[in-house]
């Protein structure tokens, strides 16, 4: 019992942090001997200095700000569609790869392409253009296919129930809660056979929802990707947009300012804050749960750090207790930051719902750093295998004799590079969650009048972000073990 209370008030009391484990194929960590001080001091001191700059902005500037550009890139929509069909045929081949293919999590494309390519590799492309998964979802590959089968047939299909509008996302935020368990806390989140068993389970959760409630309707309810890029897609710089173009409708690309669609968000509902706190506080706790000060904390000595299997309790625990933090320390800044405005409590809950959006960037920074290294090589391993993805000597991609270079996470020059762009992520992010907060404070009414006020709405928000800041760069150069 005291094991686990000290694991619960570690999970509380260290209030956040930046990476997850998985398929990382470092095999030994280093101990920084950069300045990583400096870093942190200067990456803070640069979060609480963009917030200085903005508060003596004329609030306006940020009001419409954004320019977009609109170019019709010739792509046509019926080959949006041929990619959204073959999508889900390539699905259906990897999760039959997992049961049939190699038993080495390294040699088989399932735990590959789902942890590195599509977790982390889609999620970067999803932050340069957009919302690519509007086009490449498999399940939309589903509908189609499905729907053409029910007009030949002479009877289009029609959901028989509507979901209830209390339902919201909350199939989405239970399902994000059981992947990053399995991502972070079950001993063998690599292994395929156990990868395959899920994904026919999701897949049939999945074709069960849409056949009952409707494709559109459960992919914003409970189709937990689709949910997960829409989110991210809102902080991209680029954005792909379906245009009606003269006698054809193509995908077109929209250039735009990051996080400005974050600015025109509305205030979000209760589960959609759950899935971006849980989306956060996870990858946090996962770069925590692998320092010494979590092995100490739970009565291990770092430098022999237990298996997974021994620390299910203390880390399932942890993981809970994460979010839960998160969200206090959130809550409590909007809440004193609605105090020292003088703000009313109607105000007070409509600016927990609506604030919450800063926290998107840090969340997609968060992901991105802490992946980075190990995405390097897992990428890498993942090319090959898909080039045999059944291990029946086939060379699809042509890639049979491509050595991986894992020595990218070997060599000191290599380290330092990944800690240089892992720096310079978390403090972008962090830096353009301040600027979405201030122009959404400037946005709306009820937070304006004096800049004293708006200033103090702010501020404690503000405190937050430049503590967590602080906080995940000093969990990027901490020793780790494991």
């Amino acid at each position: 019992m005291r094991r686990i209370l000290l694991a619960a008030v570690a999970a509380v009391g260290y209030l956040l942090a930046g990476e997850p484990a998985l398929a990382h194929t470092s095999e030994r960590g280093f101990i920084m001997l950069l300045p990583t001080h400096l870093y942190q001091i200067g990456g803070t001191a640069a979060v609480v200095l963009s917030f200085a700059l903005l508060i003596v902005l004329p609030p306006h500037w940020l009001k419409d700000g954004g320019c977009r550009v609109y170019t019709c890139c010739g792509v046509p929509w019926l080959l949006v569609n041929l990619l959204s069909i073959a999508a889900f045929i390539s699905m259906i081949a990897i999760i039959l790869a997992g049961f049939m293919g190699s038993r080495d999590p390294l040699a088989n494309p399932l735990p590959l392409t789902l942890w590195s390519l599509v977790w982390v590799g889609l999620t970067m492309a999803h932050v340069l253009v957009g919302n690519l998964w509007r086009y490449l979802n498999p399940w939309r590959g589903a509908a189609l296919l499905g729907g053409q089968m029910s007009a030949r047939l002479g009877h289009p299909y029609r959901p028989p129930l509507m979901l209830p509008k209390a339902v919201a996302t909350w199939p989405a935020v239970a399902l994000l809660s059981a992947f990053v368990w399995l991502e972070l806390v079950y001993p063998a989140p690599m292994d395929p056979f156990t990868l395959a068993v899920l994904g026919l389970g999701y897949a049939g959760l999945t074709l069960t929802g849409m056949a009952v409630f409707g494709a559109g309707a459960w992919w914003r309810a409970g189709e937990l990707f689709s949910v997960f890029f829409s989110i991210v897609s809102r902080v991209a710089l680029f954005n792909l947009a379906h245009r009606h173009c003269p006698q054809n409708p193509r995908l077109c690309l929209q250039l735009g300012v990051p996080g400005r669609a974050l600015v025109a968000q509305p205030a979000l509902s209760a589960s959609l804050i759950a899935f971006i706190i849980i989306a956060l506080a996870s990858v946090s706790f996962d770069s925590f749960s692998r320092t010494f000060t979590w092995f100490a904390w739970n009565g291990n000595n770092p430098l022999e750090p237990p298996g997974r299997s021994a620390m299910i309790g203390a880390n399932s625990l942890g993981l809970i207790a994460a979010p839960l933090a998160l969200w206090l320390a959130y809550l409590s800044a909007v809440v004193l930051g609605s105090v020292l405005s003088g703000q009313r409590l109607y105000a007070t809950r409509r600016r927990v719902n609506l604030f919450v959006v800063s926290i998107i960037p840090i969340a997609v920074g968060y992901h991105l750093a802490h992946y980075l290294p190990a995405f390097s090589v897992d990428a890498q391993h993942a090319l090959k295998a898909l080039s045999d993805p059944f291990a029946l000597g086939w060379n699809l991609l042509g890639l049979s004799d491509f050595h991986v270079r894992a020595s990218l996470l070997s060599h000191h020059h290599t380290i330092e590079l990944f800690w240089y762009a892992q720096v310079a992520i978390i403090v972008i992010a962090h830096v353009v969650a301040v600027v979405v907060a201030h122009a959404l404070a400037a946005r709306d009414a009820y937070v304006m009048g004096t800049r004293l006020a708006l200033m103090l709405g702010e501020l404690p928000l503000t405190v937050l972000m430049a503590a967590y800041t602080l906080l995940g760069l000093w969990l990027l150069s901490t020793p780790t073990a494991g």
